[in-house]
């Protein structure tokens, strides 16, 4: 923790890839309107499409789910998914935590990253983050998390591999030695839950 850095609050920083938009909905909707902790999701997807998972997941969902616009305040109880083809990032401005985008090219081979995403959580003032990998191809969010391990206190999350549609992600911040549980879908919002606790 940065010298000055008070401590305080949660926040859940989801990442995912093939079969993420059925298990963030398998997740998202579990989880109830009073969580503590705001949630940011990096869901590997194009421009255009990101808008209408946040939508569906809205309406399903006791959460309140947007797309994350620039500027955006994180609140307790709100969703904020990362636009397709840019890099969502949280910056602590003027006492609260705001969602920031970049346009640096693709990494990992995608765009959002979430390993950005993680990346700039170790600048905030959050005093824990809850990082959730699930379902997806290749290595995204292993080297972010292991980042941010060493800046902030950080709790991981692994689906396994039994309930993933691809056990790419998840498997590689296993193999990082990184995850604090391996769970499957069903359980990940009440792992969630327990965590960040309710207001």
């Amino acid at each position: 923790m940065s010298i000055g850095q008070v401590p305080g609050g949660k926040i859940v920083a989801i990442a995912s890839s093939t079969g993420g938009p059925k298990a963030l909905q398998a997740v998202i909707t579990k989880l109830p309107a009073k969580l503590n902790a705001p949630i940011v999701i990096v869901q590997h997807m194009p421009p255009g499409f990101t808008a209408s998972l946040a939508e569906r997941l809205n309406t399903l969902s006791e959460l309140n789910v947007k797309e994350a616009s620039e500027g955006d305040v994180l609140a307790a109880g709100s969703v904020y998914i990362a636009k397709g083809g840019k890099h969502l990032n949280i910056r602590y401005s003027g006492n609260r935590h705001v969602v920031y985008y970049t346009d640096e090219p693709n990494r990992e081979g995608v765009k959002p990253c979430a390993n950005y995403m993680y990346e700039s959580l170790s600048e905030s003032r959050y005093g824990e983050v809850v990082c959730v990998v699930m379902t997806g191809m290749g290595a995204d969010g292993t080297k972010g998390i292991t980042y941010l391990k060493k800046q902030k206190k950080t709790h991981v999350i692994a689906q396994e591999e039994e309930s993933c549609a691809v056990y790419g992600m998840p498997k590689n911040i296993v193999n990082a030695g990184l995850s604090n549980q391996i769970v499957p879908l069903e359980r990940i919002a009440q792992e969630i839950i327990t965590n960040v606790g309710v207001i």
